[in-house]
């Protein structure tokens, strides 16, 4: 949303200028605040904890980027549905596919899902919100044939490159879950120093943000590079000194974007916490960044000139994916 009021600047430009505040500025600021001597705890990791979160962090940030281009391909709610529902899906299973093969304790494995019920429930709401985000794509669909290519002031949609853009990012969006697998004794070093000057107080609510500023690293890298080409390939550098735009305004909103961004891992780390990086958080966290994309997408009138029967489908998919928020909800009750 604060990225729709910068003026003047390409994409590649006003994306890493947010991007700086997202993946470099706040991360390593928030831990600053929330955890003492974040940075000793780092430093004192060993080279392979650190080498694969930030190799993760490399893949999540080809998702990331591409993530911005599927939204602008097509549009806020199909585009995020898409991504973010492939993000589920992958980031979900797969670590309880590893964890059940590679026999690690202690972490959900995927016949836990099959076997118990809390577990086959996670999976029913998974499947559940699945519809849903199918009902939303299919409405997307209908969308492009009712209005045509270009609609409600985005020239850039197209659907055929979209789609194809926002599977490849919906995959590696799931990496960031798997960053924060692999960066996990970072977590547990942090979580054990404050369970340690403050005894019996439960698990660290903020342990997870010393892992962020390591697979953020990865995802600065990325998109960095890949802002930096476009940047010369479209000959759009002069966007940076560029005195007939609002330079200032523009940074404040990509400083706005880049904060609003982090934020969404702020508190996915602080739940996480308390539930576990498990299935369910990254369901719960992903459907919920689903329907607020949607909502926002209704809201900006992205669906405005479609059918009445266009527009019931999407709003459908929205009623269908809360229906497996209560689901996985209700699944974590059970597993307690």
């Amino acid at each position: 949303m604060p990225y729709k009021r910068v003026k003047g600047w390409a994409w590649e430009t006003f994306w890493i200028v947010g991007g700086l505040f997202s993946w470099l500025i706040v991360p390593p600021l928030a831990a600053y605040i929330t955890i003492p001597g974040f940075a000793d705890i780092i430093r004192q990791t060993d080279s392979a904890t650190l080498g694969y979160a930030y190799f993760f962090g490399l893949l999540w940030g080809v998702g990331g980027l591409t993530y911005g281009l599927g939204v602008r391909y097509l549009g806020v709610s199909l585009g995020s549905s898409i991504i973010l529902g492939m993000s589920m899906v992958f980031g979900s299973l797969m670590p309880s596919i590893y964890y059940y093969f590679a026999g690690v304790e202690g972490k959900e494995t995927i016949d836990q899902f099959i076997n118990e019920g809390w577990g086959r429930m996670v999976l029913i709401g998974l499947i559940v919100c699945i519809v849903g985000i199918y009902m939303c794509a299919v409405a997307g669909v209908r969308k492009e044939r009712e209005l045509g290519v270009k609609q409600n002031g985005n020239t850039d949609y197209n659907f055929g490159l979209g789609i194809t853009v926002t599977i490849v990012s919906g995959i590696l969006s799931a990496c960031f879950n798997f960053g924060l697998e692999a960066g996990k004794p970072m977590a547990d070093v942090a979580n054990e120093l404050w369970k340690a000057a403050n005894p019996g107080k439960g698990e660290f609510l903020y342990q997870n943000n010393v892992t962020y500023v390591v697979v953020l690293w990865g995802g600065l890298t990325t998109n960095f590079i890949w802002c930096m080409y476009l940047n010369a390939r479209n000959r759009t550098f002069g966007d940076y000194v560029n005195k007939k735009v609002p330079i200032a305004r523009n940074i404040l909103f990509c400083a706005l974007a880049g904060t609003t961004w982090y934020l969404q891992f702020f508190f996915y780390g602080m739940g996480e916490s308390r539930m576990g990086n498990g299935a369910s958080s990254w369901i719960l966290h992903t459907a919920f960044i689903i329907l607020i994309a949607n909502a926002w997408g209704v809201i900006l009138k992205e669906w405005k000139g479609t059918t009445k029967r266009t527009y019931s489908m999407v709003i459908m998919g929205l009623v269908v994916m809360i229906a497996s928020v209560v689901l996985v909800g209700f699944a974590r009750m059970l597993g307690e």
